[in-house]
């Protein structure tokens, strides 16, 4: 079944997500459809992502800063602003560093903060906010559940846009998301 109306879900994606291209690529394409959710980032979560491409994938500025861009131009409506009074109240989390993340989603009204890093975002602590978290691999199956065909469909664009096949693109995001790669395996047979 694909849904017909804009979907109200929405997701912070915290940098660990945005990092990864095949990763970044895919949540973003799925983000493309309004009946699927809707993405949420923060300046601070895209200078986060700007620094791990340089420093952890070797990308040169102006490539980090090209992705960026093209980010910000292709969903001009995910920027969320975190005030700095809001930063200072968010103390349930372990390291400071994360607060700005949980700040965009509850600014944001966000449904999930989708992070591979569950350690510093624990459940009780954003469960006062009424916002859950989820792995890549927990969103990308709970978006299965719900729309298998578009998001195989998304797989296929995504690997013609490589000029690949579907089975190369499930390979570059089975470290992030097992289960979802899984379950799609799981459909072709």
């Amino acid at each position: 079944m694909i849904f017909t109306q804009e979907n109200e879900y929405s997701a912070v994606l915290g940098a660990c997500v945005l990092v990864p291209m095949a990763l970044c690529d895919f949540l973003l394409r799925l983000a493309e459809e309004p009946a699927m959710y809707r993405p949420l980032w923060s300046e601070e979560i895209l200078a986060e992502t700007e620094k791990a491409l340089i420093t952890k994938l070797n990308r040169t500025e102006t490539e980090a800063a090209s992705r960026l861009n093209k980010m910000r131009e292709s969903f001009p409506e995910a920027m969320v602003p975190v005030p700095c009074e809001l930063l200072r109240s968010v103390e349930c989390l372990p390291d400071n560093k994360d607060r700005h993340v949980l700040a965009a989603a509850i600014m944001a009204h966000a449904n999930c903060i989708v992070t591979q890093n569950t350690k510093h975002f624990p459940e009780e602590c954003l469960r006062k906010f009424g916002v859950l978290r989820q792995t890549a691999d927990d969103f990308l199956v709970h978006q299965f559940h719900l729309c298998e065909p578009l998001l195989l469909d998304k797989l296929d664009d995504q690997a013609a846009g490589i000029a690949q096949v579907r089975d190369y693109v499930i390979s570059s995001l089975r470290r992030a998301a097992p289960e979802f790669c899984k379950l799609v395996e799981e459909r072709k047979g």
